[in-house]
């Protein structure tokens, strides 16, 4: 069996309009996603009252499969008066979706900020939303800035269940291909490495994301940290001479 690249050469104006649709689905779901989850878990620590409701939110999406989402939202939705086009379905059901997972990240976050700088704010006067902005969440970005990356590759990946609702996405425009060519392993294996190359960018973005924000949180490296006192760094001579001088003074109280 042969490999056709001419194929591939065919229809790469297509799978790349598809990829482009992948990319731009996905950025959105996740900045949107990842929004309505930081607010879910604001909500969840400034009022007790919404604890249950966004925990049972959290549950039902986490717990039930994107495709049956999407379904209800497409086709469920116009008998509840809710209809919508394809393109906007994915993209709210996507973002419903990921910020589920999303406020569950960012709740960790906020658990992994000592209580103590908090209360040490608000007794120097600040308010919430300085102690937040200004203490916690720089803190809280650069300790969920992995998961969220790693959420952020699951979303991409699960944007293909969106060509079932015929969304012109990368995976809707392969299985054109398909239907049209009748070739397979073409443009299964040009997916897959369109997939992995996405994943690959997103991560590479996390990483320096990381980095960036957690540069100034980076301990002095070991061979930098001094223990002399200032008055022996600025001279070295009186420091070279103490253990002369400690000696002498541990002789005459022996003495």
């Amino acid at each position: 069996m042969s490999f056709d690249l001419a194929l591939l050469s065919t229809f790469a104006p297509r799978l790349l309009t598809g990829l482009g649709w992948t990319a731009s689905i996905t950025l959105v779901s996740v900045i949107a996603g990842a929004f309505w989850g930081l607010a879910l878990a604001l909500a969840r620590r400034q009022w007790r009252g919404l604890d249950l409701a966004v925990a049972i939110y959290v549950a039902i999406f986490r717990g039930t499969p994107l495709l049956i989402q999407l379904f209800l939202l497409y086709y469920g939705g116009p008998s509840l008066g809710l209809t919508l086009d394809s393109t906007t379905t994915g993209l709210v059901g996507l973002t419903l979706y990921g910020g589920a997972y999303f406020s569950e990240i960012f709740r960790a976050g906020f658990t992994a900020v000592p209580a103590g700088q908090e209360e040490a704010a608000r007794s120097l006067g600040l308010g919430r939303w300085l102690t937040f902005r200004l203490i916690q969440l720089p803190q809280l970005l650069a300790a969920v800035i992995p998961p969220i990356t790693n959420q952020s590759i699951i979303l991409l990946k699960e944007s293909a269940v969106l060509s079932v609702i015929t969304v012109p996405e990368l995976t809707f425009e392969t299985t054109r291909m398909v239907t049209e060519t009748f070739s397979v392993l073409e443009p299964y294996l040009a997916i897959a490495l369109l997939y992995w190359a996405a994943a690959t960018v997103v991560s590479h973005a996390g990483r320096h994301a990381e980095a960036a924000l957690t540069r100034h949180m980076s301990p002095p490296a070991s061979g930098l940290i001094s223990h002399d006192t200032p008055e022996a760094i600025s001279n070295p001579a009186a420091n070279k001479d103490e253990p002369h001088v400690r000696s002498r003074a541990e002789h005459h109280t022996c003495s």
